[in-house]
């Protein structure tokens, strides 16, 4: 059976050519996503149950958006290395 390593590079060789991609809506998406939380949490605690499963709700898609931000730049800017160029 053939070594996998002579078709696929090791982990060290593709973190060495990497190049860092970041999206600066990532870290606001995420400032949203606790701010929303954090509101509804006290909407709870101050027994406003109606509007704190309204803010919950609104922290799900923002938390999507978020995550989906982050996947989307992820495969944007992602390389598939055992491709040949």
């Amino acid at each position: 059976m053939e070594k996998m390593s002579a078709v696929e590079p090791s982990l060290e060789e593709l973190l060495q050519n990497k190049k860092r991609v970041r999206n600066p809506l990532v870290p606001i998406g995420a400032l949203m996503t606790a701010g929303v939380l954090t509101a509804g949490l006290i909407s709870f605690r101050q027994g406003n149950s109606n509007l704190g499963q309204k803010l919950m709700r609104a922290r799900v898609v923002v938390q999507g958006a978020t995550v989906a931000l982050m996947v989307g730049t992820a495969y944007y800017y992602g390389d598939t290395p055992w491709k040949s160029k």
